[in-house]
């Protein structure tokens, strides 16, 4: 478990810094996309990752693990737009940006060291085609919870699946790192 931490850690690291990088060029422009637009950045990137696996080949240049990341950062920008309540054309300050993100990425590594110890990291024998259709599952829920006006009966919330969206970007990068999964 301890090496799952390290790379988790890592993984998480990388995209972070991405995520940096880019408001300092961009700042955080974000902040206009609603939950359904959160959901259709996201869903577009999952996509690409699908039909790169089914085609096995690719013209655009960034590679599955670039768009694995940027599932990543953008599952963490859903969860910060959904802790702020309110998409609008209002900049964030860099700190309280970076803030915010850890904070969200904490709660996700929380959730899964809490899923690893009952799950065993079942993860690990996973395929990277898997990874993607799950989070095209999870982006489908969301979609129908918007459709059902933000209320579920029984089902976790958006938050949830956002969290659920950020671990499987994780472990697929961990996986890739190891390169058990050729991106």
């Amino acid at each position: 478990m301890s090496d799952t931490n390290k790379q988790y850690d890592q993984v998480v690291a990388n995209s972070y810094d991405i995520f940096i990088k880019k408001t300092k060029d961009y700042g955080t422009a974000w902040r206009v996309l609603r939950t359904i637009s959160v959901v259709d950045q996201i869903f577009i990137k999952a996509l690409r990752i699908r039909t790169i696996q089914d085609l096995k080949t690719q013209k655009v240049g960034d590679d599955i693990a670039s768009e694995f990341k940027g599932i990543l950062n953008y599952a963490i920008i859903g969860l910060i737009q959904l802790e702020i309540n309110n998409a609008t054309v209002e900049e964030l300050g860099l700190e309280d940006t970076a803030t915010k993100y850890k904070h969200s990425a904490q709660l996700a590594k929380d959730t899964m060291l809490s899923k690893n110890h009952d799950y065993g990291e079942a993860w690990r024998a996973m395929s990277q085609e898997s990874f993607a259709d799950l989070i095209l599952v999870k982006l489908l829920r969301i979609k129908q919870i918007l459709q059902n006006d933000g209320k579920t009966l029984i089902s976790e919330g958006i938050d949830a699946n956002y969290v659920d969206i950020i671990n499987y970007a994780a472990f697929a990068l961990i996986l890739i790192d190891e390169g058990k999964h050729i991106s």
